[in-house]
């Protein structure tokens, strides 16, 4: 197939032209991103692409058209956009398939005015083989139309406000495209799914292949899993009924010094790469690679347990925005220079806040060894509609990230988001716990938080939101040992119940998922930005996270914490960095407060630098990924 790649005369770092999708990664491909016709339709008159009377604006996809990185740059409420791009592709005997990382809202799609289908939900993936629609010369003419009422509460729409301009914890609209659209050659029979899944306790690789297309009647697939160069498994499958679901069992080392060489963690990610070939009558008719790892996680005995043992979760809310690309990563370096950030500044993890992240992080925090915790974007309003749509859209967005051993707790819901009265419907509650196991049903390798914050119904975490900037208040609250019913029902942050009555705990363990949240006035880059607290001074900042971050690393009763927030965001300024990625305050110093060293019971100890980060070296063997 003969393709030929955008021009758009921008600078772009290497990694940026890598295959989109990392974890099932074939070529040819071509990216239709860059330079596209583009128009508002904010009074929806026109329905088909042939009907749009004139294309007055040029948009660079894929940024969306309220960001500054898009080249429109317009903020106003848009219910309606349109989008059109001629690329070349020839028709070959093959199949060509069309693919959207994610289009905000409701998309449709033509291709050389042929309606080829549509897709809802602004936070996840969908393709479409447009083989048959094609024309036999090779210029053709891909139009997309996407709808998104800026004032619908009942669709997930995460932190985008439904104000004209953003207010308290919300922040700029979204509307459109905003992650990578490509098209891909396959053949008449190709692999279209890939699951891979960890099982640690047995030392094995479950493997789930599914097969699309024409189907030839003597399918198999070869699986070969190699690390460091050396190969660890090499099996092939025959192919029943388009689909192959094996355990491929690795050769157990047996000393633990040898096992924790292949196992992942965030202080050592070792990754697995996997070759996947799908042959019809031993010809090869595709070919997929991609990655996993060794990695287990579990809550056990009121403990978090990685890979059998208990590990404490230091992490830091992350929105993910940028200020000129809004919910899209600038690039891939940038989404690298984000993770090695996290970790410089002590974190081990990050809580993904009212995103499904753009699947690159979730690579990057996988090749670099970072904790991620999945979380839904809430709808605002408890409606049938809503319910249909977070159900739809939480599927999608497991299925679309299962695969990432970073990933390591889902979150389906936040503070009551869209059950705004928890505490008292129980269909309210219903909601929350069918969410909760249905995300069990769909991964049972993974916690859940039912509704982090407070007003459990579900959950294997206690996730407790409490913004108290008193640390010895904090301190006396969490710190008595066994969770007590005092615990449960007199403190109430956010005057909300920690868990609902006739929903007690069982075992579970508490941990501090938003604390913090200071605002440190001199170190902002917005005159009118705010903070759960104030301080003036970057020194005083400092001081103030030491002594937040000593106390809580002292509270035995939480498996971790998740510090509000990693970057200022627009008008909410209360980041560990400035919305540019600049630290407020000494990254040594923050990083020995975030580890636990620095204040203990509220003396400073004299305590030795972090070492410097390393430049980031590319092992060979994931380049081609």
């Amino acid at each position: 197939m003969a393709m030929k790649n955008d021009e758009t005369g921008s600078e772009r770092n290497i990694e940026d032209d890598k295959y989109p999708r990392r974890q099932m990664v074939r070529k040819p491909w071509q990216s239709l991103n860059g330079n596209l016709d583009f128009t508002f339709d904010n009074e929806i008159k026109w329905e088909k692409p042939w009907q749009v009377p004139c294309w007055n604006l040029q948009i660079e996809v894929p940024f969306a058209p309220e960001s500054e990185a898009s080249g429109v740059g317009n903020t106003d409420f848009h219910s309606r956009c349109w989008y059109r791009k001629s690329f070349e592709v020839k028709k070959l005997r093959k199949r060509v398939i069309l693919h959207f990382g994610a289009v905000d809202y409701f998309a449709r799609v033509w291709i050389n005015d042929d309606f080829v289908g549509s897709h809802e939900g602004g936070y996840t993936p969908f393709e479409f083989d447009i083989t048959d629609l094609l024309r036999d010369s090779a210029s053709q003419v891909v139009t997309v139309c996407a709808d998104d009422d800026p004032h619908d509460l009942t669709k997930p729409r995460g932190k985008q406000d439904w104000q004209r301009h953003p207010h308290s914890i919300w922040y700029p609209r979204t509307s459109g495209i905003w992650q990578t659209v490509w098209v891909e050659e396959v053949g008449e029979t190709y692999i279209s799914n890939l699951r891979l899944t960890p099982k640690v306790m047995l030392w094995e690789i479950g493997c789930e292949v599914f097969v699309a297309g024409s189907i030839c009647d003597e399918l198999e697939v070869q699986v070969v899993l190699s690390s460091g160069g050396k190969i660890l498994a090499k099996d092939r499958y025959a192919v029943i009924n388009q689909e192959v679901h094996r355990r491929i069992a690795l050769s157990d080392p047996g000393i633990d010094d040898f096992r924790n060489e292949l196992l992942w963690s965030p202080e050592k990610p070792t990754l697995i790469l996997a070759q996947i070939r799908l042959f019809c009558r031993d010809e090869v008719v595709d070919e997929v690679e991609s990655y996993t790892a060794l990695r287990s996680v579990s809550i056990d005995r009121g403990r978090f347990l990685l890979n059998g043992r208990p590990y404490y979760m230091r992490l830091v809310l992350d929105q993910g925005y940028w200020p000129e690309t809004m919910l899209t990563p600038p690039s891939s370096t940038a989404i690298r220079q984000d993770i090695e950030l996290t970790k410089a500044a002590g974190f081990n993890g990050v809580r993904k806040h009212q995103k499904i992240e753009d699947p690159e992080y979730l690579y990057w925090a996988d090749r670099l060894g970072l904790l991620v915790w999945g979380e839904m974007p809430s709808a605002y309003r408890f409606t049938h509609e809503s319910v249909e749509r977070l159900t739809q859209q939480w599927t999608e967005a497991i299925d679309r990230d299962m695969n990432h051993p970073c990933i390591v707790v889902w979150v389906p819901f936040n503070e009551s988001w869209g059950v705004p009265d928890l505490a008292e419907k129980v269909s309210h509650q219903n909601c929350v716990q069918a969410l909760y196991h249905l995300t069990k049903t769909l991964d049972p390798t993974r916690p859940v938080i039912g509704n982090d914050g407070w007003e459990s119904v579900a959950t294997d975490i206690l996730g407790i939101h409490d913004y108290d900037d008193q640390s010895d208040r904090l301190f006396k609250k969490y710190s008595g040992g066994p969770v007590s019913a005092q615990l449960l029902d007199r403190y109430r942050p956010g005057g909300r119940v920690l868990t609902v009555a006739g929903y007690p705990l069982s075992g579970q363990p508490l941990m501090l998922t938003e604390f913090g949240g200071i605002n440190c006035v001199e170190a902002s880059l917005v005159e009118d930005g705010w903070g759960y607290s104030v301080c003036q001074t970057p020194d005083e900042f400092r001081r103030r996270y030491e002594v937040l971050l000593a106390t809580v690393n002292r509270i035995e009763s939480f498996i971790g914490f998740c510090y509000t927030q990693f970057v200022d965001t627009f008008q909410e300024s209360n980041g560990l960095f400035n919305f540019r990625r600049e630290p407020k305050f000494s990254l040594a110093a923050m990083a020995r407060a975030t580890r636990g060293s620095g204040y203990t019971r509220g003396e400073l100890l004299s305590v030795p630098e972090p070492p410097q980060l390393l430049p980031f070296e590319s092992p060979e063997s994931l380049d081609h990924l």
